[in-house]
């Protein structure tokens, strides 16, 4: 089978490596699909891998779509990151990390379900008991503006977008942002204090995962507000963190991790229903696109924040499209 294998920091090869075994509890799915999380960013180019060299097969693809070999049923793959193995043509996926996904379903879309289950899973914790007032996020990529997407219809009359890329703000304003600014030249915290009277968010969620805008969500959110922390630690170990004026704000301050182990898989199911029922807007998620041979390409165009997701695909060299 093809596979993706991370041979050293910042580098894959593309190798055809041995058809995975299923072992007890696992089915082996054939990959259609997998998008790149920024969390696998991290693991490819900062340290953050939790193999040695060469990685496993696969590793660290945890967002995929494919069917299950042998019936053609289609699923949504959510492994646990550890044991992601989505950059791979054949994967053994724990039958429990499976989704099943309807009959003659669009596959490309019903992929933006893996991350869009992460945001349903985080929300339910980031908006429980805040007022639906004014709202920010940093950061406008796949999850940044699918919190765009919850906030709107959860009824928060504003929501501040900050981003660094004007092409990933415009996409927010479509998706509902009332007000977008362009960092690092406009401050997100200004535009929060500026749009309430000087009082500040209600909710601001981090999306971006810089100790600088975990400091900028700080600033930006109302005394007695609510912070959520979504975005990936930017190093291991220590960080500096505003922790005066997150005491003097008392703020409640929240984090959200481990979708992948949610009994049941609740969110996930909840992000598929959402956008076959067009409820959630994908297609915007769509492209670009590359083969698993250009993986490489892939995960450069991923760390330049080229579109908003970047996908690779089974489906040969043809299937290359921006």
């Amino acid at each position: 089978m093809r596979a993706a294998v991370l041979v050293a920091p910042g580098r894959f090869e593309v190798v055809d490596a041995p058809s995975p075994s299923p072992t007890t509890g696992q089915l082996l799915v054939r990959s259609h699909r997998a998008s790149i999380c920024g969390s696998d960013l991290h693991v490819v180019y900062d340290g953050f891998s939790q193999h040695d060299f060469p990685a496993p097969a696969g590793y660290p693809g945890h967002e995929g779509v494919g069917v299950i070999e042998g019936t053609g049923a289609p699923v949504l793959s959510a492994p646990v990151p550890l044991d992601g193995a989505c950059f791979s043509e054949l994967q053994a996926v724990a039958e429990s990390s499976l989704v099943p996904l309807p009959d003659g379903a669009d596959l490309d879309r019903l992929l933006m379900a893996q991350q869009l289950g992460t945001v349903l899973f985080a929300a339910r914790r980031f908006l429980d008991g805040v007022q639906t007032g004014t709202a920010v996020v940093i950061g406008a990529g796949s999850v940044g503006t699918f919190f765009v997407q919850v906030l709107k219809q959860a009824g928060f009359e504003n929501v501040i977008v900050s981003d660094l890329e004007p092409h990933r703000l415009d996409v927010a304003a479509e998706l509902g942002a009332t007000v977008t600014v362009r960092a690092p030249a406009e401050s997100v915290a200004d535009a929060a204090h500026d749009l309430t009277g000087g009082a500040g968010a209600d909710l601001v969620i981090e999306a971006a995962g810089y100790d600088s805008t975990r400091t900028d969500a700080i600033a930006a959110a109302a005394v007695g507000g609510r912070v959520g922390l979504f975005g990936f630690p930017e190093s291991q170990g220590l960080a500096p963190f505003p922790f005066d004026t997150a005491f003097r704000k008392a703020l409640t301050i929240q984090t959200s991790v481990g979708t992948q182990q949610e009994p049941g898989l609740v969110s996930f199911r909840e992000a598929v229903a959402g956008i076959a029922d067009g409820r959630y807007e994908v297609d915007y998620l769509l492209a670009p696109v590359y083969p698993v041979e250009r993986i490489q390409e892939a995960m450069e165009a991923a760390r330049a924040r080229r579109g908003v997701k970047v996908s690779i695909t089974f489906g040969g060299d043809d299937a290359f499209r921006q």
